[in-house]
Formats: C-alpha cells, structure tokens, sequence
C-alpha cells in the first residue's frame, strides 16, 4: 500500500466592501484590488454588498462579476447603512480570512500583504491604523481625538486609535460576529469585543478616487453617540450622580434659607432666582428623559426581531455555497 500524501487545500481570502452611490470607483477599485489579490498566490473573492445605491453601481458591480466570478454581489433591497451592509457581506464571505475595506480606495490593497503575514504569525485581527486623516478639517480630527477619548473612558472595551473597518479576521472571529444578534452595530466596537489575539499594522490613507463622503457633521456625531451607547450603560447611570448631587445642593439650600430666615427674618423671594432654578431642573429633565428614550428605542428595537437586512439578489453567492 502506497503512502498517500494529503495536500491541504489552499486558504481563501474574502474582501468585503460595501457600496453606496460608488459607480465612478468600481472600476478603479477592481483595477488595483484584483491585480494585488492575484499576486498574494492564493485563492480569493470579492463580495460585493450594494446598499441600495441609487446611481450606476449595481451595474457596473454585475458587470465585474460578469468579468470575472470571484467577483460576487449582494443587492439588497433598500439603503440599510453602511454597518449592516458590512454585516452582510460578513454573513456571506466564505474565506479563511476575511477583510473589509471601502470601495472609495481610501483604503490600500497594498496593505493586505501585510496583514497575511501577521495572520500567518498567529494574529486573528490585524487591524490597520492609519497615519493621518485625509481630506478632513480641523473639526473633524478635533471630534475624533474626542470621541476616542470618551470611548475609551467611558465604554467597557477600548478602540484602538485610528483604526476603521479595514482589518483581517480569522474566519473564528467572523463567526462570532455573525453570531451576535443585536441591531445597534456598531462595528468597530463589534471588533473590539469580541477579542481574540489582536495586533495593528500602520498604512497612509489615500485619497477618495472620486464623489464625496457620506458622512457629515450631525451623521459622524449620530454615529459616534450611537457606538457609546451601544458599548456603555454611562449615560444612564451618571444621572443618578448628578441627581444625587442637586438633591445634595437642594439639601444645603434649604437649610441655608431656614437659618437665615430664623436670623434675620423673611426677605422677598426673588424671581429670577425661582426662574433659573425653574429652567435648569427642567432642562436636566428633558435631557435625562432624552439619554432614557435613546436605550428605550434600542430596547424596542430588538424586542421586534426584524432582520437586519433584505437581500433583493445575489449574483455568484450561490457558486460557492
């Protein structure tokens, strides 16, 4: 009897990358992307998640695939946002290892040479940190030193700095992911949580190959308050303290009032006094009762059950299955 040597199958590599009213950059982004992928000597695919784009990109993404079927496609039904379009495309990669990237080239093909190499060494995520923030004002970068530093203060996981969606996971760490049930996703946070052995690899950001973000001021900010209430009960329970604290003040006030009336009898009250403690109270009502409808909603929406997407067609997904 012959000795038989088994070869183990070659690993696949699955990139994900979201589109929204990206049609002039798929070209461009295959042109890069398929020509590093092919020089990495080992199997891959690309899936393709349309999040219900209004312009050309679906298109163009058949197209693609057309061209070339490691090219897949999700078309989903509607504009879901950009966390559960990656979601998606999470559920149906099929790769050993898995990135996300944008389609907009901001992030490099390049790196993911080196993101192989620290997975080989044993890493499950190697996530990417970029240098500098391209193309952002000076608010911009002011809000995200911000919000990292609240998160990392406040939240019960910290994030690594400067550190988006562009990263490789193990195939284990996806299948925690898509495991998890919740609506609220927010990603980064998602990859932080869910642990595993994690390392980090520094890459410039490019510029956007064309069109413009989708993520202005009051989205960033929605977004940002979004991800700290999804990783921190800290906004519910601080108002416990500062309630403890005006009772505290209230306290003292009283008997402040008591023994200057009993030394020197009874003044005028003062109107504006009365008025200003009138709106403050208030205005700490209404903004307690805001942070309280906030979890309220997320708790709702979950209690609904709702998927978290609606796939309108798949082109290639089948291939693999």
């Amino acid at each position: 009897m012959s000795d038989m040597t088994q070869v183990p199958p070659s690993p696949l590599l699955s990139i994900v990358v979201p589109f929204y009213n990206e049609g002039p950059n798929v070209e461009a982004l295959f042109v890069k992307l398929t020509a590093m992928l092919d020089r990495l000597g080992m199997a891959w695919e690309v899936v393709c998640v349309n999040d219900g784009s209004r312009d050309d990109t679906l298109a163009r993404l058949l197209a693609a695939h057309a061209a070339d079927g490691r090219i897949k496609v999700v078309d989903l039904s509607r504009n879901f946002g950009k966390e559960l379009a990656l979601s998606c495309g999470l559920a149906h990669s099929k790769g050993d290892a898995v990135i996300p990237m944008d389609a907009d080239l901001q992030h490099p093909p390049e790196a993911i040479q080196m993101m192989l190499e620290k997975w080989r060494e044993g890493f499950d995520v190697v996530y990417a940190v970029r240098h500098a923030r391209v193309g952002q004002g000076l608010a911009s970068r002011l809000f995200a030193k911000a919000f990292y530093w609240v998160f990392e203060n406040l939240a019960e996981v910290p994030l690594p700095r400067e550190a988006g969606d562009f990263r490789l996971m193990d195939r284990k760490v996806v299948d925690v992911i898509n495991r998890m049930p919740e609506r609220s996703r927010f990603m980064k946070g998602i990859f932080a949580w869910v642990g595993f052995r994690q390392t980090g690899i520094p890459y410039e950001q490019g510029e956007r190959m064309a069109g413009g973000t989708k993520w202005g001021f009051l989205k960033l900010f929605s977004f940002a308050l979004d991800g700290l209430t999804s990783f921190s009960t800290f906004p519910l329970r601080v108002w416990s303290y500062i309630g403890g604290a005006i009772a505290g003040l209230a306290f003292f006030y009283i008997v402040f009032r008591v023994i200057r009336t009993l030394l020197f009898g009874v003044d005028i009250p003062g109107y504006e006094s009365i008025l200003i403690i009138m709106l403050f109270l208030g205005g700490m009502q209404l903004l307690t009762l805001g942070i309280l409808g906030d979890y309220i909603g997320r708790v709702f929406n979950e209690v609904k059950g709702r998927p978290l997407w609606i796939v309108r067609s798949t082109h290639g997904i089948e291939d693999s299955e």
